[in-house]
């Protein structure tokens, strides 16, 4: 969800058992946030500094064990409550779902007379609590080298998606890192240097490892490679590839649900081939062997916005956890959302998000029209100074121009470039279309983190106050603010928040982003295509068709949950199957 409204989230819900994950490229708003937190909970803070040659890992580390330090200090207090109204511990099994088994002792110990056999069991409950998991997430992508004061460069290891990770595997948590974004073999390799992503004797991994994926292919790919080093993967994650927040990466019109189907229906034969694998390997570096199979997740995240739907991926697909994002957003007591912001996103329009080309990283990018980095951006451009300063080059990688690689959403960037296609003697139509594909990169190494500190009422450097959010838009059927109970008690179906828009099934959503995707990317083709263009598109378009036909055969095997709204879900499919069929693909030009 960015870089900062996520950034502090366990300090706010673990201790409710919710799970959350913080991104840890940025580490300058992570000390940021250090300080910050270390004055709230009257800890020590010592700054780590420009001057440290490792403080990138450093002061993700720190961060990462002082947030740690904050929820064991907030569950061990939780412990000691009464059972009273008002109080953590009550919300805590308040918001447990109706058919768990804690829930269920707890509404027992309710109906009970107060005497030895009821506090028996509130200090059994007491005794079960566990706080929600402090995972974290590293792009991949986001990995550049970086330099000396002399400009010479340093060792691989300080790359920064490397010493990002470094951070947290040389901090105090027990918990998961989420890779992002592909496969990045020296990061990958990297993870087997560090003790804590090998098992132990026991067959215990302390840090375990959760790839992100759009596919089977790209689990099976990812996953064999970490298994050749020894690492196992704890985790497939898988999203929707239009229907999420942040950037958005487009299968070629492989739709989630048989994506899920492939998954169930190979997951055992997975599990069991990189198990082999894995097993090997430790046993070749003379570590320790698990003794039999680890367990290995299946979970699935994007555009969930129903219990109904929540319950068919858990029953139907056999999922084993699913991951709700966006809607958090308009929940003040688990993100960080500045308050005109979220006045924004709670009045929001569904024509308000729209898929965007603003990162750098050349990847599609879920945006806000009502943002104020966009209407920043647009301002730039009226005063003929698009582009942004740039501070921190993350996303630094454009060499086009310059020998030292710079960012496409910098304003000197954007100034050569522009000035390049000027010099093409283009036709007007052609260089404005040009000219706004340039000016569409936003800064987003500030706007990310912009949020969290003026939230805080915390300045952000270089009075850089422009904010960016990247919502899924699942979020148009969300309107208004909410409570964490709220939000909870929805996901597990006590409540409906759902605004009133009709809102078809997510995965006719997600169909129709996709429908709408390839006409836009055969509208930009139309007047010259390759043959290895036309092969995407058709193949895009063959997938799309294969991906109704499975759905239509999906429908009526689960029309018994008249929640899900089987004849309406059929009849969008009808629709938007004639929609994809009618897409004329443009015709091969031979060049030369």
């Amino acid at each position: 969800m960015g870089l900062g409204y996520t950034i502090d989230t366990p300090v706010k819900v673990a201790r409710f058992g919710i799970s959350s994950v913080i991104s840890i490229i940025e580490d300058h708003l992570i000390e940021r946030m250090r300080e910050f937190h270390c004055i709230k909970f009257e800890e020590n803070f010592i700054p780590i500094t420009v001057d440290d040659a490792d403080r990138r890992a450093k002061r993700i580390t720190e961060y990462l064990n002082l947030i740690d330090k904050i929820v064991k200090k907030q569950v061990a207090d939780m412990k000691l409550q009464p059972f009273e109204k008002g109080q953590d511990i009550v919300k805590y099994f308040e918001m447990l779902p109706e058919n768990s088994s804690l829930k269920k002792k707890y509404l027992l110990m309710l109906s009970m007379k107060n005497g030895s056999e009821k506090e028996l069991l509130q200090t059994e409950l007491r005794n079960k609590i566990i706080p929600g998991a402090i995972d974290v997430n590293i792009m991949t992508k986001c990995d550049r080298m970086n330099h000396d004061d002399e400009g010479a460069p340093l060792p691989v290891e300080f790359a920064d998606a490397m010493a990002a990770f470094r951070g947290f595997a040389l901090s105090n948590l027990s918990s998961s890192v989420i890779f992002s974004a592909g496969l990045n073999p020296r990061l990958y390799s990297y993870c087997e240097t560090f003790s804590d992503f090998s098992p132990d004797k026991n067959g215990i991994i302390k840090k375990k490892i959760v790839l992100k994926v759009s596919d089977y292919r790209s689990a099976m790919i990812q996953g064999k490679f970490l298994a050749k080093k020894g690492l196992w993967v704890s985790e497939f994650r898988i999203e929707s590839g239009l229907n999420c927040g942040g950037h958005a990466f487009p299968t070629e019109g492989l739709l989630l649900g048989p994506i899920l189907q492939e998954f169930q229906d190979k997951r055992n034969e997975l599990a069991a081939e990189l198990f082999n694998i894995c097993n090997e390997a430790l046993k070749q570096k003379e570590k320790y062997s698990f003794v039999s199979q680890p367990k290995m997740k299946v979970t699935v995240q994007g555009g969930i916005g129903t219990a109904a739907e929540d319950k068919m991926l858990l029953e139907h697909f056999e999922m084993d956890g699913t991951g709700w994002g966006s809607p958090f957003l308009l929940v003040p007591e688990a993100t960080n959302v500045d308050d005109n912001t979220l006045k924004q996103l709670s009045t929001a329009k569904k024509e308000d998000y729209f898929l965007s080309y603003a990162s750098p990283l050349g990847l599609a990018f879920n945006n806000f029209h009502k943002s104020s980095s966009e209407k920043q951006r647009m301002e730039r451009i009226e005063k003929e100074r698009p582009g942004s300063p740039c501070y921190k080059k993350f996303l630094a990688f454009n060499t086009e121009f310059t020998t030292e690689p710079i960012c496409t959403a910098s304003r000197e960037y954007q100034n050569l470039k522009i000035k390049s296609l000027k010099a093409q003697n283009l036709a007007p139509a052609q260089l404005q279309e040009e000219m706004d594909r340039v000016t569409e990169k936003d800064c987003l190494c500030e706007g990310l983190g912009a949020g969290v500190l003026i939230k805080n009422h915390l300045t952000p450097a270089h009075q850089l106050t422009a904010i960016s959010i990247c919502p899924g838009p699942n979020l148009a059927y969300f309107s208004g603010v909410f409570s964490l109970s709220e939000m909870v008690s929805h996901i597990y179906g006590r409540i409906n928040i759902l605004n009133s828009l009709q809102r078809p099934h997510m995965f006719v959503n997600e169909l129709k982003m996709y429908a709408d995707y390839l006409k836009k990317e055969i509208d930009k083709n139309v007047t010259e295509i390759s043959q290895k263009q036309k092969k995407y598109l058709a193949d895009f378009q063959n997938n799309l068709i294969e991906g109704i036909e499975y759905y239509k055969n999906l429908g009526p095997k689960l029309k018994h949950d008249a929640e899900m709204q089987w004849d309406n879900f059929m009849e969008d499919l009808s629709s938007l199957e004639s929609k994809v069929i009618e897409l004329v693909l443009p015709e091969v030009v031979n060049i030369g």
